[in-house]
């Protein structure tokens, strides 16, 4: 199922505006580029809706707000919308500031996005409409374990039917649902928590999987989460004594950008419920 998934990637090379963070910026390009898509950033509001337009996805990411860029979000996404392009939310520290939370709440309320992709803790506070997060990072309690993996996909469950999206909420264990049906999935390294913007190149990926296949969103969705995990468990096994957390970041990208239809099937880690 992923392999196809990945081979309409490789094969369509789907062109993705993001407005994402300034941060992560480069690496999300890369990212895009390693998978087999194709970059655009703009976030200026006189140039990004006609970007938009001249693209088939569009990634959301509130990283790095500013005035200048909030609307350009809300822009972007709408005009997204009418063209019927996909749309993914990364909702970046929501949760953490009065700013960061109503602007992914404000996003939910005037776009539709095929996919929205954070930690626990970020969609929590989408769910509840506030709360609290330490940075970007899920709180402790808040973290998806085997003990707490059903209360989990339930809660992910009843939030990507009310918004009518798909969910992706991911850590050690990943949950990625439609409302219906959900992948749990267990790829990955503890290491890749060692580098800024993981996640942020995850959302940009997910961001091309959706956009190579509209009609396909929960299972491309999916597949992208594992794509990253594998990437990164990939990397890791590539480490020397002399290697840290800025080599490993390559790594993950060279690992990508190696990685075959056929090698993400066989290495995809998950079960469905």
């Amino acid at each position: 199922m992923f392999e196809q998934i990945f081979e309409n990637v490789r094969q369509k090379s789907p062109l993705v505006h993001n407005i994402t963070n300034y941060v992560t910026v480069n690496d999300c390009a890369n990212m895009l580029l390693a998978c087999g898509g194709s970059p655009i950033m703009a976030d200026d509001p006189e140039d990004a809706v006609e970007i938009t337009s001249i693209c088939g996805g569009l990634n959301i990411n509130i990283g790095t707000l500013n005035q200048r860029s909030i609307p350009t979000m809300f822009a972007a996404g709408k005009r997204a919308n009418q063209l019927g392009h996909p749309v993914v939310l990364d909702p970046v520290g929501a949760g953490a500031s009065k700013l960061r939370t109503d602007t992914a709440l404000g996003l939910l309320e005037q776009v539709k996005f095929a996919v929205i992709r954070g930690n626990i803790s970020e969609i929590k506070t989408l769910a509840q409409g506030s709360g609290t997060t330490k940075g970007v990072d899920a709180d402790v309690a808040d973290q998806v374990t085997e003990d707490n993996l059903d209360e989990a996909v339930l809660f992910a469950r009843e939030l990507a039917r009310r918004l009518g999206t798909v969910i992706a909420i991911t850590g050690a264990i990943d949950i990625v649902t439609d409302g219906e049906r959900a992948f749990c999935i267990r790829n990955g390294h503890s290491m890749m928590a060692s580098i800024t913007g993981t996640g942020c190149q995850l959302s940009a990926l997910t961001a091309a999987f959706v956009t190579a296949n509209p009609d396909h969103p929960l299972e491309a969705a999916a597949a992208a989460v594992c794509a990253m995990g594998l990437c990164g468990e990939i990397a890791h096994r590539r480490l020397t004594d002399l290697d840290g957390n800025a080599s490993y970041r390559n790594y993950i990208i060279d690992a990508m950008y190696r990685l075959t239809p056929a090698k993400l099937e066989e290495g995809a880690n998950y079960e469905e419920r």
